[in-house]
């Protein structure tokens, strides 16, 4: 075999999942800056007496106009995914909602915000801006998907391993619409897998052909989908190939890359000690100050409790007539039982014979009041008590009841690790998956449970918060 320091080095330039994010970010404020300075100029030419001008600038352009690139940031949240920036039609969808939340917030503060006067909060400014930067935005998204979704500007991957880690991580990557690099192919040391072909990817080689395969296919990143013992001759293939330039990547580093999940289906049991376990601390100053945006968050949401609860309860009672409130028992931080509280969504005989059943898509249990309820996750404010209480958080996984977590501790591996942190109101497997209805729906939601476990901080938090009214507005409740 070919000495790999005599070899020439493999090209890195093709960019990877979290390198294309920060191309988006810096993209997306390079356009955003550009707005705001032809947004300044509409407006300052359409003045009949300042013009355009330093004194314009300083008298009529109010100092939070200049924030505006960082909050249509903010409100493209959603775009940072990689999927959806990869998508023309959901990047349509993403943007229209962003300028739609923008307008909504400015006029909530123009018609109902009467302290400071009208000058401060300038429609035609404001209205330029908005259409600027959504056209040009689009534009440069557009540019986005054109270059970086082009198979030569997308990485070029090797897998090594056909076993259940590589078909689950191949399973995956077929089932995305716009494909994160290109699969050139699977190395296996399993002679009946040679010539044969794993989730329709073709086993091109052994661990012996690897450098050759590498230096002959231009490849730029390995995945090792090996779960058991790995033999010597591949783990010194791997060695070489580094040597050369070639990214090597475990299987879980690359599927939670792409799907912000853990494949907890694939992992070994010293994976999972060493990811919740040695990784799981938390700083106090995390959890001090995510108390502290929980009261907050329990507070404003008590409020708008108490402002709606009058017309929620009217269309309730009117409905289906009354309970209005309902309290079921959940399962808790650690397993402990606390009671929750909800707006009735079902009907009254919902569960007649006392058995627990998941919530279905459009669940023909649910009141037209609930339907519209749940659609909308309004049904969820009054636990907002609870997140005050302390026995929830604005951000965790979904509380289950005890009868269903038992239930699923003995049907799915790993699941009663997501107890290890108070349930939320919103989290990250609800902004991405919603609710769950069989065991293969929950197994995916638990992916998304302990990924935000594992990763948990206030920035992750932030960003579940900021993408949580794109999942009401968008109705993508049950």
């Amino acid at each position: 075999m070919n000495n790999p320091r005599q070899l020439p080095r493999v090209s890195s330039w093709r960019l990877r999942v979290t390198e294309r994010r920060t191309v988006l970010l810096i993209g997306d404020l390079t356009i955003a800056l550009a707005s705001l300075a032809i947004s300044l100029y509409y407006w300052g030419v359409s003045e009949r007496f300042m013009g355009f001008s330093a004194e314009f600038l300083q008298k009529r352009v109010p100092g939070w106009f200049y924030f505006l690139p960082i909050i249509w940031l903010v409100l493209m949240v959603e775009l940072y995914d990689i999927h959806r920036a990869s998508d023309w039609w959901r990047t349509i969808r993403g943007v229209a909602l962003a300028a739609l939340l923008g307008l909504a917030l400015y006029l909530a503060l123009y018609f109902y915000y009467v302290v400071p006067p009208k000058s401060l909060l300038p429609r035609l400014g404001v209205a330029s801006y908005l259409i600027t930067v959504s056209i040009l935005t689009l534009l440069w998204r557009r540019l986005y998907i054109q270059v970086f979704t082009a198979s030569q500007f997308m990485r070029r991957v090797l897998l090594v391993g056909g076993g259940k880690s590589g078909e689950t991580l191949l399973t995956v990557i077929n089932s995305l619409k716009t494909k994160p690099f290109v699969l050139v192919g699977v190395i296996d040391d399993d002679p009946h897998k040679q010539g044969a072909s794993v989730e329709g990817s073709p086993v091109i080689g052994s661990s012996g052909q690897l450098l050759e395969l590498v230096q002959e296919h231009n490849i730029s990143e390995i995945i090792v989908a090996i779960t058991g013992e790995m033999c010597g001759a591949m783990f010194q293939a791997l060695l070489d190939a580094q040597e050369v330039g070639v990214d090597i990547v475990r299987m879980p580093t690359v599927y939670e890359e792409l799907m912000g999940r853990v494949p907890i289906l694939v992992l070994e049991t010293n994976w999972i000690l060493g990811s919740f376990v040695d990784e799981l601390r938390v700083s106090g100053f995390y959890l001090l100050i995510k108390r502290m945006l929980d009261i907050l968050g329990g507070l404003a949401g008590a409020l708008a409790t108490v402002v709606l609860f009058p017309f929620i309860s009217l269309v309730m009672v009117i409905d289906d007539g009354f309970p209005i409130f309902y309290s079921q028992t959940r399962c808790g931080k650690g397993g402990l039982p606390y009671q929750i509280h909800k707006f009735r969504t079902m009907r009254r005989d919902a569960e007649a014979d006392g058995q627990p059943r998941w919530a279905r898509e459009d669940d023909d249990r649910a009141t037209r009041v609930g339907r519209i309820l749940r659609k909308t996750h309004l049904d969820e404010l009054p636990q907002f008590v609870n997140v005050l209480r302390g026995d929830m958080s604005l951000v965790g996984p979904r509380a289950e009841r005890p009868e269903l977590v038992e239930y699923f501790q003995k049907h799915i591996p790993f699941y009663r690790a997501r107890l290890l942190v108070k349930p939320g109101i919103t989290g990250w497997a609800q902004i991405n998956y919603g609710y769950a209805s069989t065991i293969e729906e929950t197994v995916a939601k638990l992916e998304y449970d302990l990924f935000y476990i594992k990763r948990r901080s206030l920035a992750m938090d932030l960003i579940i918060l900021l993408r949580t009214p794109s999942t009401v507005f968008g109705f993508r409740g049950r």
